[in-house]
């Protein structure tokens, strides 16, 4: 039995925010317990801030692709969401090579995801604002481009840590809970 696919395509326009809801609250934890895992080891790239460092992204990869199966027909974020994927899974890729080389190499790479990433995001939240919640995820989107072109910089610095990516992990993860909780309200007013 594939509970994926039962869950493909919403019956009612209402179904997508409450998924979303649910997705984004998931994303805030993933997102708290992530960077709390993270903090504790920021000042040095080893297996385990290694493997959380590859596993952010495809993370990001896979709740892209639950969001697209739950937007398929319901609103005009689909190719957004795709160049998102696409783009996540690149970087998980990237970021196990760039491990290798030092902590430079992983800002230059999260950098650039995050300056990617975060004009999809916000392009998502422009094609979704009517749905309400979305605010948050525009503003995330346009602080996450911002963020990553800091992280690039960053890595041409003496002494560069991974502690930023923490921080801006919990700051992404805050504007979910917000955009969720923005969401039940918009569900509630229909």
């Amino acid at each position: 039995m594939d509970t994926v696919a039962e869950h493909s395509s919403p019956s009612a326009p209402t179904e997508l925010p409450v998924t979303l809801r649910r997705l984004y609250l998931m994303r805030f934890a993933f997102a708290a317990v992530w960077t709390a895992l993270l903090f504790s080891t920021a000042d040095r790239l080893g297996p385990l801030s290694g493997t959380l460092l590859v596993l952010y992204p495809l993370f990001d990869a896979a709740c892209a692709v639950v969001d697209l199966r739950s937007a398929r027909a319901a609103d005009g974020a689909v190719t957004r969401l795709w160049v998102n994927i696409g783009l996540s899974v690149i970087t998980g890729i990237a970021l196990a090579v760039a491990v290798t080389s030092g902590i430079p190499a992983v800002l230059r790479v999260w950098g650039l995801w995050a300056v990617t990433a975060g004009i999809t995001q916000l392009a998502v939240g422009v094609v979704r604002r009517q749905m309400g919640g979305q605010w948050p995820m525009i503003v995330s989107g346009a602080i996450s481009t911002l963020a990553g072109a800091s992280f690039f910089l960053q890595a041409g610095k003496d002494g560069a840590t991974l502690t930023n990516l923490a921080g801006y992990a919990f700051l992404g993860g805050v504007f979910f809970l917000v955009s969720a909780l923005r969401l039940k309200s918009a569900v509630r007013n229909d």
